[in-house]
């Protein structure tokens, strides 16, 4: 088994109310020097057994028809993850790194 990260984002032109909104609230958290948030969304989809090209490709499918509305978000990121990783992409266990 092994997992997929898609990560999907709002286009650069649409409005982001929800990343407006945590920007404007950092500074008066006292988080200084932050100019701009962006809120997406991150899907971990497990496959069963090896990821070939062929398994890729449908997930590819499934983030821009479905798990993104292409209207308004970007497919940025399509990132495998080996058998055993957590999935969060970050202790060095990609296998692949996909950009849109």
């Amino acid at each position: 088994m092994a997992t997929i990260l898609v990560h999907v984002m709002p286009k650069p032109e649409i409005l982001d109310p929800q990343g407006k909104a945590v920007g404007a609230a950092l500074p008066r958290l006292g988080f200084e020097g932050i100019s701009q948030v962006r809120q997406g969304k991150r899907f971990e989809i497990t496959v069963d057994g090896e990821v070939t090209d062929e398994v890729l490709a449908n997930v590819r499918t499934a983030a821009e028809t479905l798990l993104s509305n292409p209207v308004i978000e970007d497919v940025v990121q399509v990132k495998v993850v080996r058998e055993g990783g957590c999935g969060c992409g970050g202790h060095g266990k990609a296998e692949k790194d996909l950009l849109a």
